[in-house]
């Protein structure tokens, strides 16, 4: 069976572009992400506490990773203007995304220790893994491959054409992933990795290809593991 030459994305995206490329080879995982019983329930407000609580305890273990990634993204870009852009979200990260995260902890009654230091589940930790890795490697295409995977599915799922929740714990974690100006960040990203990206069939396209492969599949792990009670 050939490969599908167009995708429905909420960013602006060329299908033989090189995230193009990379998103239409990953489009089974990808589209499960954004079509997942997590998001299908947040939407619906059915989502139980128990659930979002462990999901959200796990996602806020990427917190400082993200943050490094984005100062790596300050230190190794060429180009000026996107050095202020990665400037600019690292205070809407403190100001916007951990809010969402503090009050959300409290209502649903997670213990400090938890927020600060759970077990991991597995496919948290093999994220933190790779954004670490990425951070360290002070190459830029690398850390937009991490981003824009992280960003962009995310912007999918956000911007399902769905009625909205009424409860600001399932609300909220929407609201950030969502609207013009998480779409504007996201493009940017995309636009990033494009301007810079190697040849796809290059060494070093080859390479950034694995990595994305590998980091999409472990988004679509994430979702899954929200739902199960033993982790690692």
């Amino acid at each position: 069976m050939s490969s599908p030459t167009t995708f429905s994305t909420t960013a602006d995206v060329a299908a033989d572009s090189f995230a193009g490329q990379l998103r239409l080879a990953t489009a089974e995982e990808w589209d499960a992400s954004v079509h997942h019983q997590f998001v299908d329930e947040l939407f619906a407000g059915t989502l139980s506490d128990e659930v979002l609580a462990r999901y959200l305890m796990q996602d806020y273990q990427f917190f400082d990773a993200f943050v490094a990634m984005l100062g790596a993204c300050v230190a190794t870009t060429d180009s000026k203007p996107a050095r202020l852009r990665f400037a600019a979200q690292l205070g809407m990260l403190a100001a916007d995304e951990d809010g969402y995260f503090q009050q959300s902890f409290a209502e649903l009654g997670v213990p400090a220790s938890d927020v600060a230091d759970p077990e991991l589940a597995a496919p948290t930790a093999e994220f933190i893994g790779q954004m670490w890795e990425v951070a360290g490697s002070r190459d830029y295409a690398d850390l937009l491959v991490v981003l824009v995977i992280a960003e962009w599915l995310y912007l999918d799922w956000g911007q399902r054409d769905l009625p909205l929740p009424e409860a600001a714990k399932h609300r909220g974690w929407i609201d950030l992933h969502r609207g013009e100006d998480f779409r504007a960040w996201t493009q940017f990203l995309i636009d990033e990795l494009n301007r810079v990206a190697p040849p796809l069939k290059s060494d070093d396209g080859a390479r950034l290809s694995a990595r994305w492969k590998r980091v999409v599949a472990n988004e679509r792990a994430f979702f899954d593991a929200a739902y199960e009670v033993v982790i690692l």
